[in-house]
């Protein structure tokens, strides 16, 4: 056997005096000055400005959602020979009564005929489709028994057009 090798007292009298190393706190997560606090709530309440805004703007455009599942149900009858003619007459109904919800009454319920299909095509933001126009100039008052199922996908894609974007002026 080996002989273990001892150190000198001096070596053994430095390592017994040795201490444990001390670890600081933790890095608190909290800010310290108030700058962070009051860009955090700066930022809190553009988040909830916003969501206030998107919420407004998904209510104030409630009709043209209702107008849009309306038209769902225009095109099932219009594409049905049974209920075609019905199925024409709302469609016009339909364009009046969404135009009713965005803008005055007094604005809307007298204008027809070329004047309304100026007043659709100027608040599109650009022309409407000419089988809308055709339908509003013509179909919609002779029945609907000459559209041919093109016009008629036409129309509803002019129509549902319209109704995702017209343009309200606040």
């Amino acid at each position: 056997m080996e002989q273990e090798a001892r150190p000198d007292p001096i070596t053994e009298a430095a390592l017994r005096s040795l201490k444990d190393i001390v670890v600081p706190q933790p890095v608190s997560w909290m800010p310290h000055t108030w700058g962070w606090l009051a860009l955090g709530l700066i930022l809190l309440a553009a988040i909830l400005l916003w969501g206030m805004v998107l919420y407004r703007r998904w209510r104030r455009n409630a009709y043209r959602r209702e107008a849009l599942q309306i038209l769902d149900e225009i095109e099932g009858d219009l594409r049905s020979q049974q209920t075609r003619d019905v199925a024409s007459a709302r469609l016009g109904e339909l364009l009046k009564r969404t135009a009713l919800a965005a803008w005055p009454r007094n604005t809307i319920a007298a204008v027809s005929g070329n004047e309304w299909v100026g007043f659709l095509s100027s608040h599109q933001g650009s022309e409407i489709g000419s089988a809308l126009k055709s339908y509003l100039d013509d179909f919609e008052y002779r029945g609907s028994a000459t559209l041919s199922a093109d016009a008629t996908d036409d129309l509803l894609l002019d129509a549902r057009r319209w109704i995702e974007r017209h343009h309200v002026s606040a």
